[in-house]
């Protein structure tokens, strides 16, 4: 029997992509639902499902790329269905990863800050940098662009590349982070790692890590050219997540890299 896989924002940017990706898995469309307040139609043929909790009802695994203000009552609802849950949504506050969380304890998430293949091998990469190269003479910046319509910044691939540095070299994230400069800021800290956002145009999304010495600088760059990258990654997490013990994974798991 084919996995039957919901989406959450078919209406949206990745929504004809995801019905796309499904389709070519051989998995089974659900249906899905648009995102919170947009009046527009799902794509032709697809079933338009009334609210998060019908369409865990209706699916084995629920791909979620919709916005920020969904994470904590589409969390609850596909905690009680029981049903998988594959979040690619971006901008989430500390009490909204808290609530994902929560909700792993019972049903399986794969939640990422980006779903593409290559975009994950540079996450591993950039954690085994910043082990490699230490604090004290290696500043770490990171620089993303994305198209102009993008509401959140940095970009969750942008943190996600700032938690694997930090991870790499043993800190956490917030307590080194450095966003947003303006101003007179002062010498750079010792450690920090620092995060430069561009929006303009319809760029689907540029990062760049830099590690900059007195004598050196090394640089990680991913540029993706289409959102079919995302959707094919996240397709292939919901059928990997379906049958999964409850827990909380990424996709390097889905890759097998952990």
């Amino acid at each position: 029997m084919a996995t039957r896989i919901g989406i959450a924002g078919v209406t949206g940017r990745m929504g004809q992509l995801l019905v796309e990706e499904v389709t070519a898995a051989g998995a089974e469309l659900a249906g899905g639902i648009g995102r919170t307040g947009s009046s527009k139609p799902p794509p032709a043929g697809i079933a338009a499902i009334p609210d998060i909790g019908a369409l865990a009802a209706a699916s084995d695994v629920v791909v979620d790329f919709t916005n920020a203000a969904t994470a904590q009552p589409y969390a609850a609802a596909l905690a009680a269905s029981g049903k998988a849950w594959v979040l690619g949504t971006s901008g989430l506050s500390g009490t909204d990863e808290a609530a994902v969380e929560a909700t792993a304890r019972h049903i399986p998430v794969v939640y990422a800050s980006n779903f593409s293949t290559g975009v994950n091998l540079v996450l591993a990469l950039a954690e085994r940098m910043g082990a490699a190269l230490p604090s004290d003479g290696y500043d770490a910046e990171i620089m993303e662009m994305h198209h102009r319509q993008k509401v959140d910044a940095p970009s969750g691939t942008a943190i996600g590349m700032g938690r694997a540095v930090a991870k790499g070299r043993g800190v956490v994230l917030s307590d080194v982070m450095e966003s947003g400069r303006d101003g007179h800021t002062g010498a750079r800290r010792t450690g920090a790692i620092g995060f430069a956002a561009l929006r303009g145009g319809q760029v689907v999304g540029e990062h760049t890590l830099i590690f900059a010495a007195a004598t050196e600088h090394i640089s990680l760059t991913h540029r993706a050219f289409d959102r079919r990258a995302f959707a094919t990654g996240a397709v292939r997490a919901a059928l990997w997540a379906v049958g999964r013990q409850p827990g909380l994974y990424s996709m390097m798991d889905v890759l097998g890299m952990t």
